[in-house]
């Protein structure tokens, strides 16, 4: 999709498509206005029988009149004081999501400065987010393993945004780096919605390769038998137990030990479950089917380097992605053993379905053992998290202060929302074992606190750790997202990254 930028007035751009913001606590007036008058009151008489009322995210087709574009969609954005970054992403892809089906190549989308200049909003952000967002919008999941899919968002040759008497060049360059943002997150949610029968860890780490090689990043696959002598006792704990065998991928920008423009090396870690059955743990059988996703965390890293590289190649950047698959079999581990982690800690396994955090600890000790100085770790660990936030907030923890305010403004910054969950120390001794140093498993009572200090564990360094178990994975579509994958926390793993460009 090409983006281009224009200054010109709306009216007088050629699209097959042109759509407008329709605020739902301001009556049209200046320009808007002049485009109904265009459109013979059409916008206007849609209002008076509450067709098109500013409903946020809901879309009504008119036919242009007197005027470059062949139709006209007024879209809702709601109330324009509570028009913000996030509504600015949901309107792009809402846009998108709302020309599902229509045969449609070129879309222009005005941008009055009325959006541009509300709130923390300027036109580059503007333009930034609604790029992103319809690249995000135009994901279709159904098309993964369909040659056609009636209702999917249309492809478009170009993306037109609007901006009379704005900066164009500004504007251009902004919305770039929101397609490309938008399309490492499409290149997550893809690779998380794949089945378990066609991604396994060995797929994953074939795919890491590719995205890799395609990006000028450096990539090391460790299979099993050198984990084992490595010492990755709680990785393979986990990963012996399936006939598809474990991969623990690590990718690399930068090269050697090298820290970015602040003296850091940052590294992303991700959950890599491409199954979880619980193992012999075993999970119920309802919804067992959207255990394909536990591998969210571990394409959401993959993509964020790959991403990153694309808009700033070289900048010191880890991303690790412990892969294996849960399944109960003759070499499972089983609740009551031990094994030892990579930093020598003795740890009891009670229970084979809290596999997540066993991975994410090795894999953790890996990451400072490879100079990592701040550590970010992205995972669907936890039911509770959901629970307690729902799947529009992703729950996480962090030590120090100041690293998780970091990842919250960069998030943020790509509308995006974290919910800080307290470690409190005092629940530490819930997480005690008569055999070991620590238990994988709690009671119920604090059980979403101590998945942290379990991992806290591991790390010596400023960590983060996101929790995406309820905002990766939508069980039903919205006006601006289909169902399944989100990409959650992609754009943030990105934001914070090109931070030390």
């Amino acid at each position: 999709m090409h983006i281009s930028v224009t200054d010109r007035e709306p009216w007088d751009v050629e699209a097959d498509v042109l759509a407008v913001a329709i605020a739902a606590d301001r009556e049209p007036d200046g320009a808007l206005a002049e485009l109904d008058r265009r459109l013979e009151g059409a916008l206007g008489a849609l209002r008076t029988i509450r067709e098109q009322v500013g409903e946020a995210y809901s879309g009504t087709l008119v036919r242009g009149r007197d005027m470059g574009a062949d139709f006209v969609l007024a879209m809702g954005i709601g109330d324009l004081e509570a028009f913000d970054r996030l509504a600015a992403l949901r309107f792009g892809a809402a846009i998108e999501r709302r020309l599902g089906g229509r045969a449609v190549r070129r879309l222009a989308i005005w941008l009055p400065a009325a959006l541009a200049g509300h709130g923390e909003l300027d036109e580059r952000i503007l333009g930034e987010l609604v790029s992103r967002g319809i690249v995000e919008g135009a994901f279709e999941p159904a098309a993964i393993y369909r040659e056609t899919v009636p209702s999917a968002p249309p492809i478009l040759d170009e993306l037109i945004l609007v901006v009379p008497g704005g900066d164009a060049g500004a504007v251009a360059a902004a919305a770039e780096r929101g397609r490309i943002i938008g399309q490492g997150v499409v290149r997550t949610r893809r690779l998380s919605q794949r089945a378990s029968n066609d991604v396994s860890p060995e797929v994953l780490a074939d795919e890491a390769t590719a995205i890799a090689n395609a990006h000028g990043l450096s990539i090391e696959v460790i299979g099993p038998e050198k984990a084992t002598e490595m010492g990755m006792g709680m990785f393979m704990a986990v990963g012996r137990g399936s006939d598809n065998p474990p991969r623990f991928i690590v990718m690399r920008s930068g090269g050697g030990r090298a820290t970015d423009s602040r003296g850091r090396l940052l590294a992303m870690v991700g959950k890599g479950v491409t199954f979880d059955s619980g193992g012999i743990s075993i999970k119920p059988a309802n919804r067992m089917e959207e255990m394909k996703m536990d591998k969210t965390g571990a394409c959401t890293v993959i993509g964020a380097i790959a991403t990153v590289a694309e808009l700033a190649p070289g900048v010191p950047l880890l991303a690790i992605a412990p892969a294996v698959e849960n399944m109960p079999g003759p070499h499972s581990t089983r609740p009551g053993d031990v094994v030892r982690a990579l930093n020598g800690k003795m740890v009891e396994i009670e229970n084979t379905d809290a596999e997540g955090r066993l991975i994410l600890g090795d894999a953790l000790v890996y990451a400072e053992r490879q100079g990592a100085t701040h550590i970010v770790d992205v995972a669907t660990l936890t039911g509770s998290v959901e629970r307690t936030f729902g799947k529009l907030v992703t729950g996480g923890f962090g030590r120090p202060q100041g690293w998780w305010d970091e990842i919250v403004d960069a998030g943020a910054r790509q509308a995006e929302r974290y919910a800080q969950i307290p470690l409190i120390d005092e629940y530490r001794s819930g997480m005690d074992s008569w055999y070991a140093d620590l238990k994988n498993s709690f009671s119920s009572d604090g059980s979403l606190a101590r998945s942290g200090l379990f991992l806290a564990e591991f790390v010596t360094r400023p960590w983060v750790h996101l929790d995406i178990a309820g905002t990766a994975y939508l069980r039903e579509a919205t006006a601006w997202s289909a169902r399944g994958a989100t990409g959650v926390a992609h754009a943030t793993l990105v934001e914070l990254a090109l931070r030390g460009a």
